[in-house]
């Protein structure tokens, strides 16, 4: 396991995530993560980003191992967090509101794989992914987000932005660029 990219989101985020995720082959070896505001209801996230030529795309399991060169989406209604090798999901209380969030998804994987961790906060309307993606940067990860003036909502990066000084602020396409660099 060589790199492993975590991504946050919610309204307006699914353009940027098609567009990050589209320049991913099946040749790449890092392991993408979304934790997309989708709430509980039954969700077709996973076929929306899956491509003929892309990475596996879809919900993980609980306890499945993680696997180099797939896109794993949290499932409607469920947290999920990293440990050493391993997906865990769980119904624990909500964070920010919301179930699943980015911030128990950033913080596990910044605990865990330290320096290997790319995290992202994208457009959204509240401020979840902030405090994981201070913690990504403590760890030594790399930090991005999306430029507020591109966002759709601009509440989440605006938000990790003032709780943290991350690496970069970027364009999406920007965005697509380092995390194929990161990964292939």
């Amino acid at each position: 396991m060589t790199a492993i990219v975590v991504i946050a989101g919610s309204l307006g985020s699914l353009h940027p995530v098609r567009r990050i995720l589209e320049p991913l082959t099946r040749g790449c070896a890092g392991s993408v993560f979304l934790a997309i505001h989708i709430g509980p209801k039954r969700s077709v996230l996973p076929s929306l980003l899956a491509r003929r030529n892309g990475p596996p795309t879809g919900f993980p399991s609980d306890g499945e191992a993680v696997a180099d060169g797939r896109t794993y989406v949290a499932p409607p209604d469920t947290h999920m967090v990293l440990e050493p090798g391993v997906i865990r999901l769980n119904r624990g209380p909500k964070v920010h509101n919301m179930r699943p969030a980015a911030d128990p998804l950033f913080v596990s994987a910044a605990e865990f794989y330290g320096e290997r961790v790319l995290g992202i906060v994208l457009s959204g309307g509240d401020g979840d992914g902030a405090l994981g993606l201070r913690r990504v940067r403590e760890r030594g990860g790399t930090a991005l987000v999306q430029r507020p003036s591109d966002a759709e909502r601009p509440s989440m990066p605006l938000r990790a932005i003032s709780a943290d000084h991350p690496d970069e602020v970027l364009s999406v396409e920007d965005i697509a660029q380092r995390v194929r660099a990161f990964c292939c």
